[in-house]
């Protein structure tokens, strides 16, 4: 079980990536990590421990930038580490991953990608993703992520940054918890409602098999066939101290509907 957050809107995402992450540490504290875009390139920090060993390295160097994704771990696949903590890039550092789950067929798909000249730096199954990002790479960032998820066999969420295309984020899941949050003017990916509950209280549940394309001011959801998907928003209607403070065992919004007020329907803009 690890712990994912991204943010894009016209804040600093260094800030609101290591509060989330904060608030996600019970899911994942063998290490921890971030990439934040910023004048065309992915910057990557990452450190093996607690999450304030990360804190601290951003605090004396940080990492400006306004979109940008965050990881906390539980190992699976290799040792705690490094090298082996998320974000994980592809050679060139076009695109950035991070990864809750596991890739069931990682190991044939990275033997592929080797003999083809790629240089993986990790043991971690989440690695093959990236280099196939760059394996795959269209132009599209969208064609390209789809084209990925064909080629993976496993459980997943997973949140994608693109040198190329900094203008969105896209997230997707299968078989492991991934919400989305509709803030004014900025949107957030998380892994369970309080990494993201100070910033806003406007969420919806991705489903397995669904991808979502965010920018600062739209989600838009779709199947891996390319058709729109109309999410229902949900208003939380939790105290934020009360849910940080009693740390739920899983995904809460999916199981606590009864606390939440339905909203309208969302894709493709902005709520007001």
């Amino acid at each position: 079980m690890c712990g994912i957050v991204g943010y894009i809107g016209p804040k600093e995402a260094m800030d609101i990536l290591v509060e989330g992450m904060s608030k996600l540490e019970y899911r994942g504290y063998d290490s921890a990590g971030v990439a934040v875009y910023s004048e065309g390139k992915i910057n990557i920090r990452k450190s093996v421990g607690r999450l304030h060993k990360l804190a601290d390295s951003l605090e004396e160097t940080p990492l400006g930038g306004s979109v940008g994704i965050g990881h906390t771990r539980w190992a699976t696949h290799g040792r705690p580490s490094d090298q082996n903590s998320h974000p994980h890039t592809d050679c060139h550092g076009d695109f950035a991953v991070v990864h809750n789950g596991i890739i069931e067929n990682y190991l044939e798909i990275k033997e592929e990608l080797i003999e083809k000249g790629h240089v993986f730096t990790s043991e971690t199954d989440t690695e093959v993703i990236a280099h196939l990002l760059e394996e795959y790479d269209t132009g599209d960032f969208k064609e390209t992520v789809l084209k990925v998820l064909g080629r993976v066999r496993g459980a997943y969420a997973l949140a994608f940054l693109s040198r190329k295309h900094p203008e969105r984020l896209i997230c997707a899941k299968q078989d492991n918890p991934l919400v989305v949050g509709l803030g004014e003017g900025e949107n957030f990916i998380a892994s369970d409602i309080p990494a993201i509950i100070r910033h806003t209280r406007k969420t919806f549940i991705l489903s397995d098999g669904e991808i979502a394309e965010i920018d600062a001011n739209s989600v838009v959801v779709t199947d891996k066939e390319g058709k729109i998907i109309t999410k229902k928003v949900f208003e939380v209607r939790w105290d934020a101290e009360a849910a940080e403070k009693d740390g739920y065992d899983h995904f809460y919004a999916e199981r606590n509907f009864r606390t939440a007020k339905s909203g309208s329907g969302y894709f493709g803009r902005s709520l007001g």
